[in-house]
């Protein structure tokens, strides 16, 4: 596979944990200013790849190239060119979401107004004295992705950043996506949620125990299936009913 003019070029991964193959031959590649959804149900291994791809873990086999560098062994070139989000918000404790997101900037050498206007981006200025655990679900999300995208980078990893919010706080943070793909950033997105990926990606790899399934558009896929929704695309992949 060539990864030119390529943002993520995967070939072959793999990654087992005893006697589970977590990841089982993963090959994809993410066009520069795409919106691609890595979606699944739980236990697909969409959490695992996105680590992979990322340089956070090691594959067994196969390679990642980020940005045209291989993301394993971690590269400090590609950190500043990335935005990670995890599954999990990871804050330092007791800081108001000011403080969180100017130490996030200071790491990257980004100035404190940045960090500041960053905020005001994601809605959160009115709560830039509040601290982290005391922000709602919605609100600390916001400012996970603040914390992200506070450095400019050019490729954004969101792994399932909607998981837990109410359907206003999803649908705000859709939006908010969309923005920043506008904005011609790169943006993958790990997801269970088969509605968010059908409205929000450009194209999405299907996956389950730990492979690819198919890659396209939504709407191609579920036209290329004749079938309604992207679940009916999974039951006709797989044979059986999606479990998110």
């Amino acid at each position: 596979m060539s990864d030119t003019g390529a943002a993520i070029a995967v070939e072959g991964l793999r990654k087992r944990y005893g006697d589970v193959q977590a990841v089982d031959g993963v090959t994809f590649e993410v066009g520069r200013g795409e919106f691609y959804g890595i979606l699944g149900p739980n236990g697909a291994g969409k959490t695992t790849t996105l680590e992979l791809v990322e340089g956070l873990r090691e594959p067994d086999e196969g390679t990642a190239r980020l940005l045209g560098r291989p993301s394993w062994p971690r590269d400090p070139a590609l950190l500043a060119r990335i935005g990670v989000q995890l599954q999990t918000s990871a804050f330092f404790d007791k800081l108001t979401a000011r403080e969180q997101i100017r130490t996030f900037a200071a790491l990257y050498g980004v100035p404190a107004a940045r960090a500041d206007a960053m905020l005001g981006t994601v809605g959160l200025t009115d709560k830039a004295h509040v601290r982290d655990d005391k922000l709602s679900g919605g609100q600390a999300q916001r400012l996970s992705l603040a914390c992200a995208l506070v450095h400019d980078p050019e490729l954004v990893f969101l792994d399932e950043p909607t998981t837990g919010l109410d359907p206003q706080a999803r649908r705000n943070l859709w939006d908010l996506l969309r923005e920043i793909n506008a904005a011609g950033r790169t943006i993958v997105l790990t997801t269970h949620y088969l509605d968010e990926a059908e409205l929000l990606c450009d194209r999405v790899a299907i996956m389950d125990a730990g492979r690819v399934l198919r890659v396209g558009a939504p709407a191609a896929l579920i036209r290329e299936l004749g079938v309604a929704t992207l679940e009916d695309v999974f039951l006709r992949l797989t044979g059986r009913e999606y479990r998110g």
